[in-house]
């Protein structure tokens, strides 16, 4: 599709459905224009290109399964109405990307080499997109193309995972006529981000982002995850979902991150497995003084969350299902507890004298007063905390956390329908 007629199926409401589907009604004129816009700074970036297409990939929200994806676990997610949105068009040899400004350095296709010198960068999980989908046999070329993201950095929602995804959706649907599910899409995201990004990390912020929606997944495979969509709308229970930004940075927080998925995978070693989920609970508790003295106590207490956090979300999707928003509160607060006590990643050790996320969970507690919950959110140490919070709480809820960490740091966000989406 042309640019004008991209531009002409905005103006003329040709796209609102999709629009209100995504980002609902009162972000309507919000998104036209944030569309509008991108759609302009294309053609001023890339002016010899007239043909486009227009992706979006959303961010996520973990709900329940706090780290135990890397252990082929459980976990619940939803994705939300935060996303990253990029205007591209076809190209021969490279990727040319400018982000928000931010132009990238091309990535050139005849070399898909992993390079150290981009670890932690954009261009990396590009390289690495276009290496596995190659590798995989995959005819795919080029594009150029500018993207705008409202994924907030550093809040949990997964900037990283929505752009890798984002990436493959873009080489999905220019080259392969969109053949890969949302699923590969997800697998080839997560390999991106382990081998080329240098993060290793598990596969529930991939796999939200592509698959979108409330989703309920089991790791147990993790080549063949089972993936249940499920029902649940926060506004019939009158709950605003909000994520609080505590200014914290995840920045040189990798090798902590690292640290949970390794402790729990050397109290695996012990039993001759590779991940907890392959552990029987009952030979854990049985060989715990001999694990002690192999292992550090942070490992047992880590594997002690996974066992325990793996069966919760069975229980939390019993939850859902049943509409028992009593249970699903109980048992997300457990979550977060279990998260703070046993997991330990409310705060990073590199410097615990700055505990902004355990402040404002306290806080949190303080103005819910055993309505609504609240915990830690995505992969913690540092960033944002997430609570559902009662509509009648709902003011008084955002100035109190705001009075403390700022004007602006409470996000409302809602669960969008759908995943990671060609929009033209």
């Amino acid at each position: 599709m042309n640019i004008t007629e991209a531009m002409t199926l905005i103006q003329e409401g040709q796209l609102d459905e999709r629009f209100i589907q995504l980002y609902g009604k009162k972000q309507l004129s919000i998104q036209k224009e944030r569309y509008t816009s991108a759609i302009i700074k294309f053609a001023q970036l890339f002016p010899q290109k007239r043909d486009i297409r227009i992706f979006s990939t959303p961010g996520r929200t973990e709900v329940s399964g706090n780290h135990t994806d890397h252990q082929n676990g459980r976990v619940l997610a939803g994705s939300v109405d935060l996303d990253i949105i990029a205007v591209v068009a076809k190209d021969e040899g490279r990727v040319t990307l400018v982000s928000d400004n931010y132009a990238m350095s091309p990535i050139e296709l005849d070399d898909l080499k992993v390079k150290e010198e981009e670890k932690f960068t954009s261009m990396s999980l590009i390289r690495g997109v276009a290496s596995k989908l190659v590798a995989s046999g995959h005819p795919i070329d080029g594009f150029c193309g500018f993207a705008t993201s409202r994924v907030l950095r550093g809040s949990g929602i997964s900037s990283s995972a929505a752009f890798e995804v984002l990436m493959a959706t873009i080489f999905n649907h220019l080259y392969l006529d969109g053949a890969i599910s949302p699923v590969d899409i997800a697998i080839i995201a997560q390999y991106s981000e382990n081998v080329y990004f240098g993060k290793p990390c598990g596969l529930l912020d991939q796999m939200t982002c592509s698959v979108g929606g409330f989703v309920y997944i089991d790791f147990e495979n993790p080549q063949k995850p089972v993936v249940e969509s499920l029902t649940f709308d926060l506004s019939k229970h009158d709950l605003q979902l909000v994520l609080v930004d505590t200014g914290g940075s995840h920045a040189n927080l990798s090798d902590e991150y690292g640290k949970m998925v390794y402790e729990m995978k050397e109290v695996a070693q012990h039993f001759g497995q590779a991940v907890l989920r392959d552990v029987d609970p009952k030979d854990f508790y049985d060989e715990l003084k001999a694990l002690r003295k192999a292992l550090s106590d942070r490992c047992l207490l880590r594997a002690i969350h996974f066992f325990n956090e793996n069966e919760r979300v069975l229980e939390l999707r019993k939850a859902l299902l049943k509409d028992d928003i009593e249970s699903f509160h109980k048992l997300i607060q457990a979550s977060g507890d279990s998260s703070f006590k046993y997991l330990q990643n409310v705060f990073t050790t590199l410097d615990i004298t700055k505990q902004p996320l355990a402040l404002a969970l306290a806080l949190s507690q303080e103005v819910l007063e055993g309505k609504g919950s609240s915990r830690v959110h995505g992969g913690g140490l540092a960033g944002t905390i997430q609570a559902f919070v009662p509509l009648d709480k709902r003011r008084e809820y955002i100035k109190k956390l705001e009075s403390v960490f700022g004007s602006g740091k409470c996000h409302q966000l809602s669960i969008r329908p759908v995943g990671s989406v060609a929009i033209i």
